[in-house]
């Protein structure tokens, strides 16, 4: 079985399983004692402190362990909203930030705040600019990932802190997917993170808050890591993950150049082997292991289904892959097609013939996927020189594929109107439109559901 699903969670490195074994013997004291035990103890969590801080680049005193990388994201956002409440109750987030952070930023508006959605180009990325109009007198705090957990993207982190820092606003940096390649930089004032993305032991996460930062932690405190996560440390948990992220950085620089090469090579013959296939994110500005491309005419689960058939383990932001039956947030504010989405994140030594397998296979499932789901003869109606498809009660990509065969039935400057009412349609049918040349007019209210209207332009 070939894992290629490591910005979810990357397999355990080997320095992180000797780590967490050797402390599990030396480690069980409670660090906070004075005698012999809890000294070792503290010795060892001193010393993953130490370790954390020189890879992130920051004061050893700076640094909180918390119990998951979650975690310490709402640590972070709510301890730096309450300690500027003073000066106001606005946040800014980008559009494209993790789960962890949008459900801060949720529960933060559901008290009474507000916030601010900073858009980004069809590559997933911000414009710094675009923060430094987002920012007013009383925004109390701004969020900006280091780099996009679906698609890859590096964001300019520098110049949005340099922007924050100007007006006097905080920056508090998501660096999940990004620390295990690299330290942040830039002016940041707060950074989270999670061990489980570089190879450490899930249930371990970083909160950084540089000082001078105001900041409150919120409910119940304790002595523990600055009063800021309660409870006692997971000591061989933590030390593992300060182990793993001195090793994963160590093989960095020359694993970064293999990864890569190899992402660069699924990126260029992923559409020479698929047809109607769209590669999303950031061709340059990217992480090195990260690829997401769309099919269309394909349902995303039954593709993650054939692909682990074969062997891989893959992730999706297709809303057909999802509980809620609604796109990837990433990709509906990217403006991309979501259909048939197929995220690839190679994990660290990753062997090169398993991506050669991964590009042979690959063309057989997506073929079958399209041959299984076939195509349902789409009820119409003529209208002069418009057609009117009913995929009322149908999920993308039926509503697309239904647009695809009709879309010839109508002469150059007609229109095809979509009845639907799936919520992936609204991003899914311009994606077609842009990837197929066609003009996507708009949408407009319906008696049942929503009508996409597409003019056929070639």
């Amino acid at each position: 079985m070939s894992y290629f699903d490591a910005a979810s969670a990357a397999p355990l490195h080997p320095v992180a399983r000797q780590a967490l074994l050797a402390s599990l013997d030396e480690g069980w004291a409670d660090p906070a004692r004075l005698y012999r035990e809890g000294r070792k103890a503290r010795m060892l969590l001193d010393a993953a402190r130490e370790a954390v801080a020189e890879a992130v680049g920051c004061r050893a005193d700076e640094v909180v362990f918390t119990s998951s990388g979650t975690r310490a994201v709402h640590t972070g956002v709510a301890g730096a909203l309450t300690g500027r409440r003073r000066v106001g109750r606005h946040l800014i987030v980008s559009a494209v930030e993790h789960s962890s952070v949008l459900h801060s930023a949720e529960a933060f508006e559901a008290a009474g705040g507000t916030v601010g959605h900073v858009a980004v180009n069809r590559a997933g990325a911000v414009d710094p600019s675009a923060y430094a109009a987002a920012l007013r007198q009383d925004t109390a705090l701004a969020c900006l990932q280091s780099a996009n957990h679906e698609v890859g993207t590096v964001q300019p982190v520098a110049e949005v802190a340099e922007v924050c820092r100007a007006a006097g606003v905080p920056l508090l940096v998501d660096a999940a997917q990004s620390l295990g390649w690299g330290p942040v930089e830039g002016d940041w004032s707060l950074l989270a993170a999670s061990a489980h993305k570089w190879g450490g032991p899930s249930g371990v996460g970083l909160l950084v808050v540089r000082k001078g930062v105001r900041f409150a932690a919120q409910g119940p405190v304790d002595e523990r890591e600055s009063g800021r996560a309660p409870g006692f440390e997971n000591l061989p948990a933590i030390v593992a993950a300060a182990a793993s992220l001195r090793a994963v950085r160590a093989e960095a620089a020359q694993e970064a150049v293999r990864l890569r090469e190899l992402t660069e090579r699924i990126r260029a013959r992923v559409p020479e082997l698929v047809s109607d296939v769209e590669v999303v994110g950031d061709p340059e500005r990217r992480l090195p292991g990260i690829v997401t491309f769309s099919c269309l005419y394909v349902d995303g689960e039954a593709l993650l289904h054939e692909l682990d058939r074969e062997g891989f383990s893959v992730s999706s932001g297709s809303s057909c892959t999802s509980s809620t039956l609604t796109p990837s947030h990433v990709l509906k504010a990217m403006g991309v097609l979501s259909e048939g989405n197929v995220r690839v994140s190679l994990p660290s030594g990753v062997a090169t013939q398993d991506v050669e397998r991964f590009l042979a296979v690959l063309p057989g499932a997506v073929a079958g996927v399209r041959e299984k789901l076939g195509a349902p003869t789409p009820a119409t109606v003529v209208q002069a020189e418009e057609l009117v498809v009913d995929s009322l009660g149908k999920r993308c990509p039926i509503p697309v594929i239904e647009l695809a065969k009709v879309i010839g039935d109508v002469p150059v400057g007609g229109t095809v109107r979509v009845l639907s009412d799936d919520e992936a349609a609204r991003l899914d049918i311009p994606a077609w439109c842009e990837m197929r040349g066609q003009e996507y007019v708009g949408e407009e209210p319906a008696e049942r559901g929503t009508a996409y209207v597409v003019r056929r332009v070639s």
